[in-house]
């Protein structure tokens, strides 16, 4: 088996680096940023603060506040029109996944044209994107640094997965000191998505020894650091820790893939606009008990990782070990019990398993499935 490890040519990590990548940025000669962020950050000056600091650079900027929290089709429209307007020649994304995902389709659609969904799937991009610097303020998509790019298509209410080597940035930035003013509901949610990035990569069936040592200290360090940063927000050693955690999942799941996890949690994005990481860690351990009738092995690992003792336990009883230790982690940060706390309707799930089976995540779970089995899965996460 022949693999590939994509990663940003620069990344720059550690509490107060935002200077350090400031000074990286105004090397590469760009004239104009379009700053593309959520209403959010504009609103507490965050975006401004950036655009102080390009200028700095003698770097003009545009901010695009318009990033949702499930960013859309006509959401990457609307800064691709105010990116054409303005003239610039790169683009910065401030923010979590979110303004990443909604940075890479606008830059994306500059340098190859169409729309966005014309991209949708693997590698169906001819040309590299507008240059992207990905400025992190949350711990968990590890957006700024993959090359995947989740846009919401509003009139089919699914999430396209584009899996490109095309939007991977070329710089990422993870300054713990942006993540300290993260709410503990969103410090939760992103934290448990950076988890379901590493467990997913370490049971991909495209999984390399590169992805296995990434995913398994990403595993531990969240284990170790999210009920803290979750507890008291302004921990710096657990937000830099957590920072590092999901930039190894980034690493691991960015070249090992996901699975029916992430597959399935898109079609809930897109038909409910609920938050990704969410649904995610309520999805997780249903999915990995699936999971666990082919690679029992290596959910016991997890649970390694996961600081369990499983001495003299067999493959099957560390699975499960994994399973109730990922259950445990998630109520410790107050995630919700059950796909029913969100909102979902038991009526919908043909339909969301239908389009979970055409989500590009799914082609590396360990395990086939079925849309019966889907379903059940679904189920069983009400």
């Amino acid at each position: 088996m022949t693999s590939t490890f994509f990663i940003p040519a620069v990344n720059i990590m550690g509490i107060g680096c935002l200077d350090e990548a400031m000074d990286a940025i105004g090397k590469y000669g760009f004239a104009k940023a379009l700053i593309v962020t959520d209403s959010g950050l504009a609103k507490a000056g965050v975006a401004s603060m950036i655009a102080q600091k390009l200028a700095l650079q003698d770097i003009d900027s545009v901010i695009f506040d318009g990033a949702k929290p499930n960013p859309s089709i006509a959401n990457v429209q609307a800064g691709l029109a105010l990116l054409q307007g303005s003239g610039c020649d790169f683009v910065v994304s401030l923010g979590g996944g979110s303004p990443h995902d909604c940075a890479k389709g606008i830059a994306l659609c500059a340098t190859n044209g169409g729309q966005i969904g014309d991209y949708e799937g693997v590698d169906q991009s001819p040309k590299p994107q507008l240059p992207l610097i990905a400025i992190n303020t949350t711990a968990g998509t590890a957006s700024e640094m993959t090359r995947f790019c989740i846009i919401t298509d509003e009139a089919r209410h699914v999430k396209m997965a584009i899996v490109d080597r095309n939007v991977t940035p070329l710089l990422s930035v993870n300054d713990p000191a942006l993540m300290v003013a993260m709410p503990k509901s969103l410090t939760a949610a992103t934290g448990m998505d950076a988890l379901t990035h590493a467990i997913e990569a370490y049971v991909s069936t495209a999984a390399n020894p590169i992805t296995d040592a990434c995913a398994l200290k990403a595993i531990e360090l969240i284990s170790l650091n999210l009920r803290v940063a979750v507890r008291d927000g302004n921990d710096l050693p657990a937000r830099e820790n957590m920072a590092y955690a999901q930039f190894l999942a980034g690493m691991a799941f960015n070249n090992a893939s996901l699975g029916f996890v992430h597959a399935m949690a898109h079609q809930l994005g897109g038909f409910y606009d609920l938050p990704h990481g969410v649904c995610n860690a309520v999805l997780l351990p249903h999915v990995q008990s699936f999971n666990a009738k082919v690679c029992a092995e290596r959910l016991a690992v997890v649970a390694q990782a996961m600081g369990v003792d499983i001495q003299g336990c067999s493959p099957e009883e560390g699975a499960e070990a994994a399973i109730a230790a990922i259950r445990t982690l998630a109520g410790d940060v107050e995630i919700p019990a059950g796909l029913r706390d969100l909102g979902a309707k038991l009526q919908d799930i043909p339909i969301l398993a239908a389009n979970a089976l055409k989500d590009a995540c799914g082609l590396t779970n360990p395990r086939a499935a079925d849309q019966r089995q889907i379903e059940e899965i679904f189920r069983n996460a009400f």
